[in-house]
């Protein structure tokens, strides 16, 4: 990992995970991850729609329907930390042993993958991005019938 001092840093044709866009993260993004990396913007959640996310460069993604398990926001949906962020892109995009590497300097990190077990393999299988949203719909229905 690099930390970036400026945004104009960000590679064009890189991720940049975005929890505003309309495109959800699917396997298919893997290219774009390799030829420009993984950029996740570390903010508050309180002040995620402060950020001017149509002028920062790269592919934009939003993540599918997880949950946290870092110990702010433990069992909410979407409210990741930017290392449950990261690795959840990684295990989407096929790179599974380095999300595990990346979780494992938290305690909880472990934690969240086995929450996040089912999810994130049905993601992990999908064509593209409408079919992780087919995906995370079905899951949503599924929670609402239980």
């Amino acid at each position: 990992m690099t930390r970036l001092p400026s945004p104009k840093l960000i590679h064009r044709r890189g991720l940049l995970l975005d929890p505003l866009s309309e495109y959800a993260l699917s396997p298919r993004d893997r290219g774009y991850a390799l030829e420009g990396g993984i950029t996740a913007v570390d903010c508050s959640w309180a002040h995620v729609n402060e950020l001017p996310w149509a002028g920062l460069r790269g592919v934009h993604r939003a993540l599918p329907y997880l949950l946290a398990a870092n110990p702010v926001n433990y069992g909410k949906p979407t409210r990741l930390s930017t290392a449950e962020a990261l690795a959840a892109t990684l295990y989407i995009l096929g790179f599974k042993p380095e999300a595990e590497r990346l979780l494992s300097a938290f305690k909880w990190g472990a934690g969240f993958l086995n929450l996040n077990k089912h999810l994130l393999e049905a993601y992990s299988t999908a064509a593209d991005s409408k079919q992780v949203i087919e995906l995370q719909q079905a899951f949503a229905d599924l929670k609402a019938t239980r």
